[in-house]
């Protein structure tokens, strides 16, 4: 009797060690995730940061700005200096949501060439330009996109992208709420003066692919290669060619794994004319994952996953980037991130690179 004692408590003593141990194994922290901070986040607009664009000053880089949307019925345009700071005399306030934001440089108007921003007013069904930097309207009050479409939502802007051909000729690539799944998500739209030294938009082509998961809103344009990249949220990145002499055939479908929920903001980070990195927000795990811009050799339509970077913005939709050394915390390029506390986030890319990708 005594012996089938000691015999069940060593077995309950062994049971209770092993329980222990294996419920010690299972509570060991995970690794610590590595977050990058950024240098500045900016003061915060109004309602509801969405989308930035970077605009260089070729005369005094370090005077270059930052133009953000602030997406409500009484948004606007935020101009921000390199610290963030928001300058009250180029904000321009009363536009009916803005969404997203992009910058041409040197469109003639009035016989010069004219920097503009180029904003979508989803409420008003059109786009807004302004004259940089001086943020001045050069649209005659807005310029009408998507008309004669009448499904709901059909007409209703959302993403922008500029893209500037060889010939010298200007292009805006307009996405929206929603749209049809073949052929014809996105609007693409020359732009000209009016003659009266203001901006005049011509349709001239409608193309692209749209899985009907979610929507397409974040639009990028490699001008140096000639290429239109959007998200296509919950479902991958599509590529095109920008040009639209050269066809409606998309090019490639890529970054179809590894998304937590929505695809978002794209950004081309340039190391030389024809390399470097494509940045995808991850929105819903607040990080980036980085593709090559090159492709791989004898498939330059291959972008291979290289890295994924974790950050401190929260739910990131737009974001931009550039390699253009700024000033001195910005010596190999910046890149913004929209937050949704209503900020910026404006990130060193040497800090985003770390030691796996190469710094300009």
């Amino acid at each position: 009797m005594i012996k089938n004692t000691l015999l069940i408590i060593v077995l309950l003593s062994f049971s209770v060690q092993s329980v222990y141990s294996q419920t010690k194994k299972k509570s060991t922290p995970a690794k610590a995730v590595k977050i990058i901070k950024p240098v500045y986040v900016s003061e915060p607009v109004q309602f509801d940061s969405d989308d930035p664009a970077i605009w260089i000053n070729k005369d005094d880089a370090s005077k270059s700005l930052v133009i953000g949307t602030d997406k409500e019925q009484d948004g606007g345009l935020y101009v921000f200096d390199l610290q963030g700071k928001i300058l009250k005399d180029k904000t321009v306030k009363n536009l009916k949501r803005p969404n997203n934001v992009d910058i041409a440089y040197g469109l003639i108007l009035n016989g010069k060439p004219t920097d503009i921003a180029i904003t979508t007013e989803r409420l008003g069904n059109d786009l807004r330009i302004f004259s940089i930097p001086d943020m001045k309207p050069v649209d005659n009050g807005g310029i009408k996109v998507f008309e004669n479409e009448t499904e709901p939502d059909y007409n209703a802007p959302m993403g922008v992208a500029v893209y500037t051909a060889k010939d010298g000729k200007i292009y805006v690539i307009v996405g929206r709420k929603t749209g049809p799944k073949t052929g014809g998500y996105l609007f693409q739209y020359l732009l000209e003066d009016n003659g009266k030294g203001e901006v005049k938009a011509t349709f001239v082509r409608k193309f692209g692919e749209y899985s009907g998961k979610k929507e397409i809103e974040s639009i990028a344009v490699d001008n140096e290669l000639g290429y239109v990249y959007y998200s296509d949220e919950q479902f991958g990145v599509r590529q095109y060619y920008a040009d639209p002499s050269k066809g409606n055939e998309q090019l490639s479908l890529f970054a179809t794994t590894g998304f937590a929920v929505d695809h978002e903001g794209i950004s081309i980070y340039k190391l030389t004319a024809t390399t470097g990195y494509i940045l995808v927000s991850d929105q819903g795990a607040n990080r980036f994952q980085i593709f090559s811009r090159e492709g791989t050799k004898g498939n330059p339509f291959e972008h291979k996953h290289l890295k994924t970077v974790n950050v401190l913005a929260k739910e990131s939709d737009g974001s931009e980037i550039t390699s253009i050394p700024l000033n001195a915390d910005f010596k190999h390029g910046l890149f913004v991130a929209m937050s949704t506390d209503r900020t910026f986030h404006f990130y060193r890319w040497e800090d985003i690179a770390g030691k796996d990708l190469k710094i300009k």
